[in-house]
Order: C-alpha cells, then structure tokens, then sequence
C-alpha cells in the first residue's frame, strides 16, 4: 500500500494572511484541496492521511465530502514543527499499515505536485529504501556573511558555492514505514531529534543515512510568501487553459 501523508499543521506566518496558507482560497479552492485533489488521483496512491492544525481538524471533514476524497482514510493533528507533525503523522499509522508499506510525506502546501513525481518516488523508494524529490541547483549562488536574510542592511557574500555541488530537495519523501517509524523511534529515544532543525532530511543526516534522489521539477515549490500564491493562482490558469484546448 502506498500512503500519502500530508502536513497542513502549519500557520504559514509569511504569507501575510489571517488564516493558514494552506486554506487560503485561490479561485475559490482552497490550496490544501488542490494539494490532496492531486494524490486523490494518482492510481499508485492507495491511502491518503492529513496531519492537520488543531483548529481544522473538523474541516477536514467537510473538504473530504465537498471535493470527493474517499482516499482520505485518517486525520491527525499536527506539531509545533514539521518534525512534531510528521512524527504525529507515522505514529498515527501504526497498526493501520504494514512495514513495507510506502509513506509520501508531502507539504499540503505544496500543490505544484505532479503525479510523474509521485510515482518516480514510489519507484525510487521501492528500490533504495527511501527516496526525495530533488532538482539540481540551476542558479548562481553564493554563501552569505551571516544567516540573516539577504535583505538585511549589511549582509553580503564573500565565497561562492559551486551549483554542480548542490541538491536541492522538495517534497514528497518517500520511506518504507519500517523504516521511518525505526528512525523516529531511534531518534526520540537518543534524544537526537531535539539536536538537530525540524526536518526529516536533516535527521536523516544527523543520523547517518543516505539520502536517495527521485524525480523533482522547478515548479514543485512550497507556497510560502504571497507572490508564490499569484504564481499558483496562474498556474492553475494555464492547466485549465491547456485542459480546454486537448
């Protein structure tokens, strides 16, 4: 069985908006709908589990029976960081699923998602164990002064970062159940889940395991400011503009 669990725990300050940016409407759908409408269509996926914000655990109910996702077998409430929610999120699944069974974690505030991407992750997964969309690094690039952003006065870069040398990873990551559930239990248990950033790839590194690139695209971004909701809303234009003329 392969399993998509998605993570709509956040509050997505950056955006600038008064509810979560994965609820706000674009063309009088919500992001995180289009997100799930996508896996709800993918034929590899079996299973689909939404780790949600506390105060929409009850929405989910009505976007299940208003879009139509029967796929939609289980809700889950979210963490204070993505970490939190994605251990949440496999924690929910014991005794639901098998150990070789394949888990998609993906932002639902990522719609960009494709099925191509989907099913290469699956593929990927399958033959190495875990898989994470990536793309390679297209762009100039070089390391800042300081970690604050570009837009502070005074930060500036002094060496440059060969792009040949840079993965750049998106999600869905794809992991044998047993094998995430293991990490996660390995890494509470030894506490390094509290060393390291709130993400999976990052206690992936931490732990010392190899990270396996699937099929990624440019396009696939997480929505985290609000241009990034213009440039969705435009997409969603073009694909049904594209669907009309076939």
């Amino acid at each position: 069985m392969n399993v998509a669990v998605i993570l709509a725990g956040g509050v997505g300050s950056r955006v600038g908006a008064n509810i979560p940016k994965q609820f706000i409407e674009v063309l009088g759908k919500p992001v995180l709908a289009y997100t799930v409408e996508v896996f709800q269509k993918c034929p590899e996926i079996d299973a689909i589990e939404i780790v949600c914000i506390k105060s929409y655990l009850n929405y989910m109910d009505e976007m299940k029976k208003k879009y139509g996702f029967d796929k939609m077998l289980w809700v889950t409430e979210g963490g204070d960081t993505f970490q939190e929610s994605v251990l949440n999120g496999i924690k929910n699944l014991e005794k639901k699923v098998d150990r070789d069974d394949i888990v998609l974690v993906h932002f639902g505030a990522s719609p960009f998602i494709e099925d191509d991407i989907i099913t290469d992750a699956i593929r990927v997964c399958k033959e190495m164990g875990n898989a994470i969309s990536a793309t390679d690094f297209y762009v100039l690039s070089g390391l800042k002064d300081s970690v604050n952003s570009v837009l502070d006065p005074g930060n500036a870069s002094s060496r440059y970062i060969d792009r040949d040398t840079i993965a750049c990873m998106s999600t869905p990551h794809a992991f044998q159940y047993g094998f995430i559930d293991d990490m996660y239990n390995e890494a509470v248990e030894t506490g390094i889940i509290n060393e390291v950033e709130p993400h999976t790839t990052t206690l992936m590194y931490k732990m010392g395991k190899k990270i396996y690139f699937s099929k990624g695209s440019q396009t696939n971004i997480k929505i985290t400011r609000k241009e990034d909701l213009d440039l969705f809303e435009g997409y969603i234009l073009m694909k049904q503009r594209r669907d009309m003329q076939l």
